[in-house]
């Protein structure tokens, strides 16, 4: 299944014109909310070397609404699955608890996370599925970006080349349901915020296993569906090993500090 780091990687082609981003945070009303990214990362400052601020449109505002978890659906791919996992029952998915915690055990410390099931409660019922079926466990963190448009950590991947799932795919949610199908907007590079917690795809409706985390404020299309922050703690432990930068030099590759998840378990 190819996917993620192609698509990704066109990205910096999308952002090229607008290599800009400001920290922003989208809002919450309904229900309790997940700490937001730009909270997440006021708490946590970057020790990385500062880059030039950058500016950019800010995600959308969240508006929990009848269709948010009721129908979720996990059809199998095509293509043979990097690792074989279970999806998770189709069909309705509560949005409580609002928030769930869990955190990757690495081999370059703790990564806790808090995962937003009140607002992508589809994508948090097959993340929490996989941690439990230890899918994360003794995987690579296969892709760093160091690019000032786009800087994050990718991750989920049990073939660690960027091309394995788990043999399901499932349909975006926030941000990109907060659009009209079809909408040009859609196409608009946004800020995804320091600390953001987002899953990586090949197009919509082609999530599966692979996310990546956000370390520094990055412009994306609003076609990525965000399902968490960071935690301060975390987000320490990601600089270090973006501080590292890529493997050979350039901006987009394997990380130099490698890493590996050990496990992924529920709070």
């Amino acid at each position: 299944m190819t996917i993620k780091v192609t698509r990704i990687a066109a990205l910096l082609g999308i952002t090229a014109v607008a290599l800009t981003v400001t920290s922003c945070s989208h809002h919450k009303s309904g229900q309790a909310a997940a700490t937001t990214p730009s909270s997440a990362a006021a708490a946590a400052t970057s020790t990385l070397p500062p880059v030039p601020p950058v500016t950019g449109p800010k995600l959308p505002p969240f508006f929990p609404g009848p269709s948010v978890g009721a129908n979720c659906q996990y059809p199998r791919t095509t293509e043979p699955a990097g690792k074989q996992a279970a999806p998770p029952p189709n069909g309705k998915v509560s949005t409580e608890p609002a928030t769930i915690g869990l955190t990757f055990v690495t081999d370059r410390g703790r990564i806790p996370l808090q995962l937003a099931n009140n607002e992508s409660p589809c994508t948090v019922s097959s993340f929490v599925s996989l941690a439990q079926q230890a899918y994360f466990d003794n995987t690579e963190c296969h892709r760093l970006t160091t690019a000032r448009a786009l800087s994050v950590l990718q991750c989920g991947d049990p073939k660690g080349d960027g091309t394995g799932g788990p043999g399901y795919q499932f349909a975006n949610e926030f941000p990109t349901i907060q659009y009209p199908p079809g909408e040009p907007a859609l196409k608009v590079p946004v800020v995804y915020p320091r600390g953001t917690l987002a899953m990586a795809n090949a197009g919509p409706g082609t999530n599966g296993s692979q996310f990546f985390m956000v370390y520094r404020d990055s412009l994306l299309p609003p076609t990525y569906t965000i399902f968490g922050t960071i935690t301060p703690a975390g987000l320490a432990v990601i600089d270090k090993i973006a501080s590292g930068g890529v493997a050979g030099g350039g901006d987009d590759g394997k990380p130099a500090n490698e890493v590996a998840i050990t496990s992924a378990r529920l709070d």
